[in-house]
């Protein structure tokens, strides 16, 4: 079962997120995710899918001509294939991102891959399942995301900004808005205000499609 992995689809679009945000991308989303975060956008992939060889997902993103390839989920790393997956790809010469929710160790994937690891709030409903020894292994290539959902939030995340130094470890920080939760303008002048190292993520995909699966 190591040579395959549970794949709820493939597809190709703009990046929404990230700094690659804009950039025409494959998404390869895993299925399953051991967290329950209270805005989670892909709720669709916590079950079902289809079983694909390594192979056969090589060869599906192949048909795209992508240069940006994304591993996405649920949460990735929750199985075990999923590190030989991004090792594959990087392999092949794409540039390769990994969205993870940082509640699962990242210490042997790949030096290659940016990988985009998420702090949760407090206002996520899983605070309590960050693995703050990620911050150990983060290098320049990697990058740090806080959905912030309050003032509350944000305090929050400035104060993990600060204690560990996450703009000196990571080549960025982002600050994404919870969608419908936070007043956007708000968060842009919180950040404005305080000068943060951090950029201001939006996500280019609710604001296209609506958030709407395949996109």
């Amino acid at each position: 079962m190591h040579h395959t992995l549970r794949i709820t689809e493939i597809f190709y679009s703009l990046q929404g997120e990230t700094r690659t945000s804009g950039l025409p991308t494959v998404f390869v989303r895993l299925t399953g995710c051991p967290l329950r975060c209270q805005y989670c956008d892909s709720a669709y992939a916590f079950s079902g899918g289809e079983i694909m060889s390594l192979e056969a997902i090589l060869e599906r993103v192949a048909a795209y001509k992508p240069r940006y390839v994304c591993v996405t989920g649920g949460e990735p790393l929750a199985q075990l294939a999923c590190q030989a997956l991004l090792q594959r790809l990087c392999d092949a010469g794409y540039e390769v991102s990994l969205e993870t929710s940082g509640a699962l160790s990242i210490a042997e994937i790949d030096q290659r891959v940016s990988r985009v690891v998420d702090l949760k709030t407090p206002g996520s409903g899983e605070v309590g399942r960050n693995l703050y020894a990620n911050i150990e292994h983060l290098s320049r290539n990697d990058q740090v995301k806080f959905v912030i959902c309050s003032r509350e939030d944000y305090d929050w995340a400035v104060s993990k900004l600060i204690e560990y130094r996450l703009d000196a470890r990571a080549g960025e920080v982002l600050f994404s808005p919870s969608y419908g939760q936070i007043d956007l303008r708000a968060l842009a002048d919180w950040i404005v205000s305080d000068n943060l190292p951090v950029r201001l993520q939006l996500q280019l995909h609710k604001i296209l499609w609506n958030d709407a699966p395949g996109h």
